[in-house]
């Protein structure tokens, strides 16, 4: 139950359910921009286009298109931002952002369990540039204030956090960063709809639209979503990291994503409803599971203030054996039951899992891992569609019965 007073804002549903963007000749899907650059009329919007934008005039794909700019205006729309920019994938818009706000000197303060890749750009590649990170732990705002020196520029963190499922109190995690004059970004890849992290405060949000709001494993992308002026910085034609890197999406694939994010309310209402009805049963057969939607959930009181009760509790959950040998049994146990596969990535509508410890966040050092709880036995899942959790339920027992974990 939510704790917040006065009436509910508007249902995340209606923000994306209210972006109607026709085609050129009236067809109910936006119309394809299949071209690299476009020609101009006139000559003086042409030189006056590398100085800033120009509405409805549109310079080269590298930076965006139509069918980018219609992805992005709908993506600003779900998270409440002014604007956005789609990129070719969630790890391109993290670089650009952090390396648009940082500089030789600068410090990022990042939750230390983040993930794998991101946290491997923070502690592996940035420091080439002069640009240090400090870990520490987002649920502990004390902690997260003492890691703050004068050269920091953000303050980095996930809504819901890779893969133990954590959730900073964002509002704190803002009120810290902007004393100090830093930047909040928050990457909401984890929780669309649920989370809105510009209501507690966040400067950028981003996310990798692989996973949930494209929601079929075929294509690779990211967003950036922020004001104006952010955006505009970014795409600047001499100094803009979405510009100058060349991160862009490709039009095709922004196409289908715009497509598939309207069904991104449904497919999430689902995916929460198994994935609870999972956790349920799990939690009463004495397995370690952790998902928001359970009692025992560690950070119950920050998600009751800035989940969306109506949208439920996500996707995602995980299970920890306690030891590196029951966990592989039982990945492979379901996978040969045809209950899910043994793969990376989330948001698919078949159920996923795999052993995060030793695929995507092995790049954290293994006493890191060791000191958060993310240890050889911790398997992730991102919860299918099913039709049928009856029978997955039975799968998953006996999966359970293959690993040597009792139940009835």
């Amino acid at each position: 139950m939510s704790s917040r007073t006065g009436p509910e804002p508007p249902h995340p549903a209606s923000r994306i359910e209210d972006d109607l963007v026709f085609g050129e000749f009236g067809e109910v899907n936006p119309s394809i921009s299949d071209g690299s650059t476009f020609t101009f009329l006139d000559l003086e919007k042409l030189k006056a286009i590398f100085h800033g934008p120009i509405p409805g005039c549109h310079l080269y794909s590298r930076l965006e298109n139509p069918s980018t700019q219609v992805l992005a205006s709908a993506l600003a729309l779900l998270e409440e931002m002014p604007a956005a920019h789609v990129t070719a994938s969630g790890m391109a818009a993290i670089a650009s952002v952090l390396l648009h706000f940082c500089s030789q000197n600068s410090v990022i303060v990042s939750d230390r369990l983040v993930y794998g890749g991101t946290y491997a750009f923070l502690r592996n590649f940035l420091p080439r540039f002069g640009i240090t990170t400090r870990f520490v732990d987002c649920t502990d705002p004390d902690q997260v204030r003492r890691a703050f020196t004068p050269e920091t520029r953000v303050l980095y963190c996930e809504s819901l956090s890779n893969p133990l499922l954590r959730a900073p109190d964002l509002q704190r995690m803002a009120g810290i960063a902007h004393a100090a004059g830093a930047r909040l970004v928050v990457d909401n890849t984890f929780a669309p709809l649920i989370f809105t992290p510009r209501r507690q405060g966040a400067d950028v949000v981003i996310h990798s639209l692989t996973k949930f709001i494209n929601g079929m494993s075929d294509c690779v992308a990211g967003v950036i979503a922020a004001d104006e002026a952010v955006i505009r910085e970014l795409s600047d034609a001499s100094a803009g990291a979405c510009m100058l890197l060349g991160p862009t999406l490709d039009s095709l694939r922004a196409a289908s994503i715009y497509k598939n994010l309207h069904t991104l309310p449904v497919r999430l209402l689902q995916h929460g409803k198994n994935a609870l009805t999972l956790a349920q049963r799990l939690a009463d057969a004495g397995i370690r599971v952790r998902y928001p939607g359970l009692p025992d959930y560690p950070d119950q009181s920050v998600w009751k203030r800035q989940a969306d009760p109506r949208m439920g509790y996500g996707g995602m959950m995980t299970i920890d054996f306690g030891e590196e040998g029951p966990a592989e049994k039982f990945m492979l146990a379901l996978q040969e039951q045809r209950a899910g596969l043994l793969a990376v990535s989330l948001g698919y509508y078949r159920t996923l899992f795999s052993p995060p410890g030793s695929s995507t966040s092995s790049e954290i050092p293994a006493e890191d891992r060791a000191t958060t709880g993310l240890g050889p036995g911790l398997v992730r899942f991102s919860v299918g569609l099913d039709f049928d959790m009856e029978r997955t339920w039975e799968r998953f027992k006996t999966s359970l019965r293959k690993a040597g974990v009792p139940i009835s």
